[in-house]
C-alpha cells in the first residue's frame, strides 16, 4: 500500500484510477480515452485534469499525452488498493457475486478509511488461517444466506473444530 497520497474527492479519485488504467495498458492516457472509459464529457475530464495537475499528480497539456508523477501513481495504487479490497471482502466473505461486488467497491472506496479496509484485510486473512473458519465457513456462509439455513448440524460442527483444536 502506498505510503503518500493526496485526498480527492470521490470524482477526482475515478479519473486518478481511470488514468492509471489507461496507462497500465497505453504508457500513456489521453483525454478522449478518460472520457469514454467514465462515460463523462470531454469539457469534464479537461477540468479534472487540470485539478490533478494543480495537484501535482499527473503531467498534463492540452492536446498532450497524460502521465502520472510518482505522487499520482501512489495516489492511484492506493485507490485500486481500496477497491481491490472491498471487492475481495464483498466476495469472499459476504458471498456477493462478482457484478455487484464490483459496482459495491466502487462506491465504498471513497468512503471507507484505510485503517478499516486494512482491517477487513485481516479479517479474510484469519477466516482462511483459522481451523475454525478457513473456507468452509466463508462457504457455510454463503449457503445460509443463499438458503436460509445451514448446511450441516451447528452442534456438530463446533464439536469437530474442539476436537480438531484439541489435537493441534
Amino acid at each position: 500500500m502506498p505510503t503518500q497520497t493526496v485526498p480527492l474527492t470521490a470524482s477526482l479519485e475515478d479519473y486518478i484510477e481511470a488514468i492509471y488504467h489507461i496507462i497500465s495498458v497505453n504508457q500513456v492516457a489521453r483525454s478522449k480515452d478518460i472520457a469514454t472509459r467514465l462515460s463523462v464529457s470531454r469539457a469534464s475530464v479537461t477540468e479534472a485534469l487540470r485539478t490533478l495537475s494543480k495537484k501535482e499528480l499527473i503531467h498534463y497539456a492540452p492536446y498532450e499525452p497524460i502521465t502520472l508523477t510518482q505522487l499520482g501513481k501512489q495516489t492511484a495504487e492506493d485507490v485500486i488498493f481500496r477497491h481491490d479490497a472491498l471487492k475481495r471482502f464483498f466476495i469472499e466473505v459476504l458471498a456477493i457475486d462478482t457484478k455487484t461486488a464490483e459496482e459495491s467497491a466502487c462506491r465504498v472506496e471513497h468512503a471507507a478509511p484505510p485503517e478499516v479496509i486494512a482491517r477487513m484485510i485481516s479479517f479474510i486473512d484469519f477466516l482462511q488461517a483459522c481451523p475454525r473458519g478457513g473456507g468452509d465457513l466463508l462457504q457455510g456462509f454463503a449457503d445460509y444466506y443463499k438458503h436460509g439455513k445451514t448446511r450441516s448440524n451447528c452442534d456438530e460442527c463446533i464439536s469437530s473444530c474442539t476436537v480438531q483444536g484439541d489435537r493441534d
